[in-house]
């Protein structure tokens, strides 16, 4: 089978995994080889060379060392930093380089669908929201960096992801009845042939906890748990273990007053359908839903 080259000119990942690979080869070394000595594997190594993730310092500077490169990959490892952050706002970098390595991820939306399962439409009507004025240019950069996300949901090599959404992200039209059907029709598609979990939580639900912005919990497998919230123009990720742990159990208690998740995934897909028919979706109260099985909590 012929192996696929990698095209260099598609963004400097690319660029720099591509002289990765040319140098380790002139070498006559294999992926496991130059790993050899470092605390990464060759999966890891062979991602970078794909352009798919980003080198880290102390791995570059272990490479040059290797390939005798006089500190050629440590010296780019910033060039490679701003172009995979391109796109995304300074306060989500480092969330960008958390959720490369999570474990699991455990996720409330409140208003909109979770970036990497929107699509083109979606993604511009959420932009446009918050930047009513920027110009072109920046918006399809955001646009595009979104996508390049997608593969938090649909890579099987990815985090699971448990995603708890609330009804009115179902409910509330933000593009035209076909774009929302296609949309949320998406979502579906890729939670039932990944790893991906998701919970409606009911618009009259009551009282319940997160009632404000965005969260997300992140665990790994070799660091402690973090968590990070984001408003409409800002973000924090918080490390400190009780404040994590209270946000872990608040998310506990979320889930239980959620939807179980095959009734929240014929909620998405029973609203797909009702705005691929001209109608606007009505609700949990107007549907049999909660009758083919019960509410649990």
């Amino acid at each position: 089978m012929r192996r696929k080259d990698i095209d260099g000119s598609e963004s400097v990942p690319s660029f720099y995994g591509k002289e990765l690979r040319w140098k380790r080869e002139q070498a006559g070394l294999t992926l496991q080889q130059l790993a050899e000595g470092s605390f990464y594997g060759l999966s890891h190594l062979s991602e970078i060379e794909r352009g798919q993730r980003r080198m880290p310092q102390d791995l570059a500077e272990h490479v040059d060392r290797v390939l005798k490169t006089d500190g050629f990959f440590a010296r780019r490892c910033e060039d490679v930093r701003k172009a995979r952050t391109k796109g995304h706002a300074d306060y989500y970098v480092e969330v960008l380089e958390l959720e490369e390595r999570a474990q699991d991820i455990e996720e409330w939306m409140p208003d909109v669908i979770p970036g990497p399962l929107q699509l083109e439409p979606y993604i511009r009507a959420v932009v446009h929201a918050a930047h009513p004025s920027e110009p072109e240019e920046q918006t399809a950069e955001k646009i595009s960096a979104r996508q390049e996300r997608a593969w938090l949901y649909e890579d099987s090599q990815g985090p699971e992801t448990w995603l708890v959404m609330s009804e009115l992200v179902l409910l509330r039209p933000i593009l035209g009845a076909e774009e929302m059907a296609e949309q949320l029709a998406h979502v579906v598609d890729v939670a039932r042939h990944r790893r991906f979990v998701p919970q409606i939580l009911p618009w009259n639900v009551g009282t319940h906890p997160f009632t404000m912005g965005t969260t997300r919990l992140m665990t790994f497998t070799d660091a402690p748990p973090v968590m990070y919230t984001e408003g409409m123009y800002s973000g924090q990720v918080i490390d400190e273990p009780g404040t994590v742990r209270q946000y872990t159990k608040a998310y506990d208690r979320l889930r239980a007053a959620a939807l179980p998740p095959d009734v929240s995934l014929k909620m998405i897909e029973r609203a797909a359908e009702d705005y691929r028919s001209g109608k606007l979706p009505c609700g949990l109260e107007h549907h049999s839903l909660t009758e083919e099985q019960p509410h649990q909590r």
